[in-house]
């Protein structure tokens, strides 16, 4: 099954809290399937309740890929995402199963999809400098910096998106010219990879939002606050580092430095999912040719199943 080169890879796709586990699973019970996470937050060890990351049965019942392989500590870039999933795409497939990717981080999707730009290669030295200024001013602040010496980019990122603006700012300090410029005039430097895309998109807006809603209260039920507290015991963890500033994981940290009481938190974390779905909803609806599935319809496994078979060859 799917195994030739030329198959396009199945990709699931859909906002926070859209139903996508569930459906994967129901997938992989009936084709002979394995899951590859595009997700940036599951790849981290010890952050398990506030990213929703697969339960133990259900990682021992259907094979899952790129989980747990990141220390909070580490960071992990779209281009390894890349080559990691194209290279568990390729071994699953010698398995004679069908890979599936299945997440909601959409700079990997794209990644994966379109191939990457021989933009300069990230720095430490020079990020931490900028990640140092964004803690004394903000990101809104840094985004205004950007916002002089890279216009073009500014407008197309949110003030508050630290990863892209300070990406942004990194690599006009080390070329000197701004990100929208090199992207104009790079070459790509891997090869576009041809993908069949299902897309969970909710016809109402407000029942997703009280899903997001009562999926948090349940995280901190069942222990998201002890989760966040065992990492930020640990002394090598700070809000600079992509595992940190994860949605949930900065509210719930915040709290526990007293910034912030927990139904502040709480308050700031269901609005920062929401807005980071409202995103992920955006991406896709600009996504050409992509197979649109109502996440909310009692039908919506069964219409998923049904263009999965189409896609089978």
């Amino acid at each position: 099954m799917m195994t030739g080169s030329d198959v396009p890879l199945l990709c699931l796709a859909g906002p926070t809290a859209s139903g996508k586990s569930a459906i994967a699973c129901a997938i992989a019970q009936r084709w002979p399937t394995e899951i590859i996470n595009v997700d940036s937050a599951t790849i981290y060890r010890g952050m398990d309740i506030g990213t929703a990351k697969p339960s133990r049965t259900e990682q021992q019942t259907i094979k899952h890929h790129l989980l747990d392989i990141r220390d909070p500590s580490e960071s992990y870039s779209a281009a390894a995402f890349r080559h990691d999933a194209l290279q568990c795409a390729a071994q699953i497939k010698v398995r004679g199963h069908m890979p599936l990717l299945a997440g909601g981080t959409m700079l990997y999707f794209k990644a994966l999809r379109d191939g990457l730009n021989n933009l300069p290669t990230a720095n430490p030295e020079i990020r931490i400098e900028i990640e140092t200024q964004a803690a004394a001013i903000g990101w809104p602040a840094m985004h205004t910096k950007l916002g002089v010496i890279d216009p073009v980019t500014a407008a197309r990122l949110s003030p508050n998106d630290s990863q892209r603006v300070g990406r942004a700012l990194e690599i006009w300090r080390i070329s000197g010219k701004p990100m929208s410029e090199l992207l104009g005039h790079a070459q790509q430097t891997d090869a576009p990879v041809p993908t069949v895309t299902i897309s969970l998109e909710p016809s109402d807006r407000s029942v997703l939002h009280t899903r997001i809603e009562q999926r948090f209260d349940l995280m901190l039920e069942t222990g998201f606050i002890e989760e966040v507290r065992a990492l930020h015991q640990r002394k090598d963890l700070h809000t600079g580092l992509p595992s940190v500033r994860c949605v949930g994981y900065r509210q719930i940290w915040s709290m526990l430095e007293g910034e912030i009481s927990l139904e502040q938190a709480r308050e700031q974390a269901i609005a920062a999912t929401r807005q980071l779905a409202k995103r992920q909803l955006t991406w896709l609806r600009s996504l050409p040719g992509r197979l649109v599935v109502d996440s909310l319809s009692q039908h919506a496994v069964q219409e998923v199943i049904d263009l999965v078979a189409q896609q089978q060859p």
